[in-house]
């Protein structure tokens, strides 16, 4: 299992677990990113922060910090 901050782009992986607590947690399920839903990892920043995904047919933007919270495979 890998965080979302090490998959390259062009990559769809499955979203197996989220490690946040409390609010930070609550506020990445209200983006839509779930266990078990699929994220399609579309660009990276070229500092790498942030992370540009699409989940559920929407495009996101998401921090590095919270990308490393979200575990996928």
């Amino acid at each position: 299992m890998a965080s979302l901050k090490e998959i390259p782009c062009g990559k769809t992986v499955k979203v197996k677990k989220l490690s946040g607590e409390g609010p930070v947690k609550r506020r990445i399920m209200d983006m839509g990113i779930t266990k078990g839903v699929d994220v399609f990892v579309r660009k990276v920043a070229p500092l790498g922060d942030p992370i540009e995904i699409t989940v559920r047919g929407y495009e996101l933007s998401v921090r590095k910090a919270d990308a490393e919270m979200i575990l996928v495979e």
